[in-house]
């Protein structure tokens, strides 16, 4: 047992931190938006993959606890060439994904002001920039103020739902499933986002102090949390707002419920902090994350010539999204398509990692994740383009690094 390390509660912390984010704030209204109260269906089924997720990204990391992540479990179970699509993937993933959060918390703002789409688009533009001139300048958000940040998310959340709840109402329900029954599969695939987060926490298992007897309770702990917000919200944003439940703003609508005019201005300045925190952790990730994939032998600093890059995709993502040529709904399904490519190669990883119940749980989930992966639509078509390149682009380091050939004397 180590004499020093994480405690328990502090485990529990990160991982519940690691799970919850700015995503919390959208995707519970376009979940219901895709297929309406069926939508919870969607919600069940991932939780029930979150669980698998969970105990297979634990057990990874309390065996390899030298692995550089997602990474280095795609290489070690796979080879090279998954790592780099793993790795490239999740480079795109935030490369798309981080306008999307700035999306997010731009539009509570733009609610609670009046502001329209124009406003919104060039308030997440403004957000990134911040974000953006943050990362460059290595001013990264402690781990301790994301973690308050995400818990001022969970007691908004819990006042809420408890606030709003009596004023569900029955005939919200029905239809129950107003775009059909395959719409699940679509809402599904949008909100694997907010399952984005085990892959992350498993280098944790290494700092505990005692992880044989710490991990059961912190996951156990950490998924029941999470099934009660995550659940909570889903309800309570059908029942209570019926015909309104496919808002971009579905916490600042059941806050107003909850609380009067006062739940609109909690649940923007909630989302700009979390917006410019959870931005900013993705950002430096990605930096660091690329001057890893760059190196040619062991990691290295950040990269901090990707910035920049981040900023001007950021900037054209936003610009699509503002002249009409891309709609946040669309959008949103491809940094999830990202994230659940590295979530599929990772346990089909793990298969070849684990043996035993874990192989068995790494199986079903990667399974599970190819299913969910084959609703993302379109989407597909952005994840294909990343894995080639990352393909090409490996093929193209190992003709540059290969020995050269001595021509023959004559």
């Amino acid at each position: 047992m180590r004499t020093s390390g994480l405690s328990t509660p502090a485990g529990i912390a990160l991982y519940v931190g690691a799970l919850l984010g700015p995503s919390l704030l959208l995707l519970p209204g376009l979940a219901a938006r895709i297929a309406g109260p069926a939508s919870l269906l969607a919600w069940v089924a991932l939780l029930g993959l979150s669980a698998l997720l969970a105990w297979v990204f634990m057990v990874l990391g309390r065996t390899m606890p030298d692995v550089d992540g997602v990474v280095g479990y795609a290489r070690a179970g796979i080879g090279p060439a998954a790592a780099r699509v793993v790795g490239w993937c999740f480079l795109a993933g935030v490369a798309l994904g981080a306008p999307v959060v700035c999306l997010i918390g731009a539009a509570y703002v733009a609610d609670l002001t009046g502001g329209g789409p124009t406003a919104t688009v060039a308030l997440a533009a403004v957000l990134l920039a911040v974000v953006v001139a943050m990362t460059t300048a290595g001013r990264a958000v402690r781990g301790g103020v994301q973690l308050a940040l995400v818990a001022v998310l969970a007691l908004l959340v819990t006042v809420a739902v408890v606030g709003a709840a009596p004023q569900a109402r029955a005939e919200h329900w029905t239809p129950f499933a107003p775009h059909g029954w395959w719409s699940i599969g679509r809402a599904a695939a949008v909100l694997m986002l907010s399952f984005v987060g085990w892959e992350a926490i498993s280098p944790l298992v290494a700092r505990l102090r005692d992880p044989g007897r710490q991990l059961p309770r912190i996951i156990g702990v950490a998924f029941g949390v999470t099934v009660l917000i995550y659940l909570g919200l889903a309800v309570v944003t059908v029942g209570v707002l019926g015909e309104r439940a496919g808002t971009g703003v579905p916490l600042a609508e059941l806050l107003d419920v909850a609380l009067g005019g006062v739940g609109r201005y909690l649940a923007a300045g909630a989302a700009v902090a979390l917006t410019l925190a959870a931005t900013n952790a993705y950002l430096s990730g990605a930096a660091e994350l690329a001057g890893r994939l760059r190196a040619t032998a062991g990691p290295v600093g950040r990269d901090r010539r990707l910035q920049p890059v981040l900023a001007g995709i950021g900037l054209v993502v936003l610009a699509a999204v503002g002249t009409g040529l891309v709609s946040l709904d669309a959008l949103v399904a491809v940094p999830t398509a990202m994230f659940v490519t590295v979530y599929a190669v990772c346990t089909a990883a793990a298969v070849r990692l684990t043996a035993g119940a874990t192989r068995v749980t790494a199986a079903i989930a990667c399974v599970v994740v190819v299913v969910i992966l084959g609703f993302a639509g379109w989407a597909l078509l952005a994840v294909a383009a990343v894995v080639l390149g990352a393909l090409a682009g490996g093929r193209r380091a190992r003709v540059r690094t290969a020995p050269r050939q001595l021509c023959p004397q004559g």
